[in-house]
């Protein structure tokens, strides 16, 4: 008898567009409570888009508006301050 292997989910990076396990990669969600947030968790509610654990990914997501039109509305000042904060943590 084989061992059964377990489903590993795949997400597409919205900037480059390789597909990975959804544990390589990071969740960006907006909602109408808090904004735009990281969701470290991979759970949180609002409209998600994945990005690579790449700073590259991170700068061409914001700079070409790729993560507002993925996550369909317009990022804050604020929130993109604090997108790059984190992009910044990950290099």
């Amino acid at each position: 008898m084989t061992a059964k292997k377990k489903h590993l989910p795949q997400r597409t990076c919205i900037a480059c567009r390789q597909v990975k396990t959804k544990k390589e990669m990071v969740r960006i969600v907006r909602n109408p409570e808090q904004g735009v947030i990281v969701d470290e968790t991979g759970k949180a509610r609002g409209r998600g888009a994945y990005l690579c654990k790449d700073p590259v990914c991170w700068q061409r997501g914001l700079a070409q508006n790729l993560l507002a039109r993925a996550l369909k509305g317009a990022i804050s000042a604020e929130d993109d301050r604090r997108l790059k904060n984190y992009a910044a943590k990950l290099a």
